[in-house]
């Protein structure tokens, strides 16, 4: 999954953060030259409790008839926050909040589709 990691983060200059939370194991990495970072601890209990619980929900409303969930995008003050489903898991990638995501998605989807 670190391989994955480094490919996303070198995908884009504006993507700024990547975690993969995969049968109970979380694998995260942040670029070193950062402003306006959240605290790595609650970046960590975001991975563990907050996405997987917002994916579930959101997936559920998705799946009943709307044609599934491809993806979440929250907007923080600083960074937009794009999580998604993947494999046992989940992946969510922190976007600059200069960038638009919905431009960055599709650079995320071809390397998933392709891992």
């Amino acid at each position: 999954m670190n391989n994955l990691i480094d490919k996303i983060l070198g995908a884009s200059d504006s993507i700024r953060y990547v975690a993969i939370y995969q049968d109970n194991e979380l694998i995260s990495k942040q670029r070193t030259d950062l402003t306006d970072t959240s605290a790595s601890e609650s970046d960590k209990y975001e991975e563990l409790f907050v996405n997987p619980t917002v994916l579930k929900i959101a997936g559920q409303r998705g799946r009943l008839d709307c044609g599934g969930l491809d993806y979440i995008i929250i907007k923080y003050g600083n960074f937009y926050q794009m999580i998604r489903e993947f494999k046992n898991g989940h992946i969510s990638i922190c976007i600059d909040k200069q960038k638009n995501p919905i431009d960055v998605e599709p650079l995320i989807k071809n390397l998933l589709d392709n891992n």
